[in-house]
């Protein structure tokens, strides 16, 4: 379910920013915004108090991501974008389960290695050399959300938690709607679309995705993320008209394979005792 969110902020961001009048900075701004009043709500409801909860670095971090995604879609192809995105989110969260000590065997390497020639030819074909100012960006957005998924890990009730970020982000985002105000242009079919991006496929997809993320490690959790793209590509397929490919079909079978051999082998180990399920 937060895969599918993840992709359907793709797609959003993609019809409002190439098919709507509405700027970057505003599309960011809306969206914080948006998942910021949907979660205080939920989190609300339940009696609790989002503004205790989540952390600055986790709230600019979060920033970070939602900034750096919007601006570089401006000047990137979606499969560029996709790649580099997704690139940088497996490189920060791999390396630093590397630094922690977590060790892949080698059925989890050969799973890792053919997601990303999965992904790779996914999107190759459409592949020119890339905007360096939207390539920055996008690299940057990805390293971001690498840092903040992996401080979901320790974030407590994941409601409250993002929530509690979202919140935070909103005066940075803020202060960047500001810096471009210059340059603002609003529609609203563009303000539909981030409204929709950050309520639902942002706050709640968010929620969802530190609810998963205890039960993973750094490596499972960077791999799995490779089925966005693939994701975002269908969506496309059966919203946006676009035909459907051989090479669609053998990217996507590479993916998942990929990603379920990194993530069962681990099953397997707990299973068997070899490794201690994680705390």
């Amino acid at each position: 379910m937060a895969m599918t969110a993840f992709a359907g902020n793709s797609l959003l961001c993609r019809l409002a920013l190439r098919q709507t009048s509405i700027d970057a900075a505003s599309f960011t701004l809306i969206r914080i915004v948006s998942g910021a009043v949907a979660l205080w709500l939920i989190v609300r409801m339940r009696g609790r108090s989002p503004e205790k909860a989540g952390s600055w670095v986790s709230a600019a971090a979060l920033f970070a991501y939602a900034a750096g995604f919007s601006f570089a879609y401006l000047s990137l192809p979606a499969g560029t974008g996709a790649l580099l995105l997704f690139g940088a989110v497996q490189a920060t969260m791999i390396i630093w389960a590397l630094r922690r000590g977590e060790r892949l065997s080698m059925r989890q390497r050969t799973g890792l290695a053919l997601a990303l020639t999965g992904l790779v030819a996914l999107v190759f074909p459409g592949l020119s050399a890339p905007p360096l100012g939207g390539s920055i960006l996008m690299f940057g957005a990805g390293i971001a959300w690498g840092v903040y998924s992996l401080r979901g890990k320790k974030a407590g009730d994941p409601a409250s938690a993002t929530a509690g970020n979202f919140l935070r982000a909103v005066p940075m985002a803020a202060v960047l709607s500001l810096a471009f105000l210059p340059w603002a242009r609003i529609d609203r079919a563009g303000i539909g679309y981030a409204i929709v991006s950050g309520a639902i496929a942002s706050g709640v997809g968010y929620a969802i995705w530190y609810t998963a993320l205890p039960s993973l490690r750094a490596a499972s959790a960077a791999s799995v993320q490779l089925i966005v793209p693939v994701l975002a590509a269908a969506g496309g397929i059966l919203f946006l008209g676009e035909t459907i490919t051989l090479r669609f079909l053998f990217a996507s079978i590479a993916v998942l394979g990929g990603i379920a051999l990194v993530v069962i082998e681990r099953e397997r180990n707990i299973g068997t005792g070899k490794e201690p399920p994680p705390s």
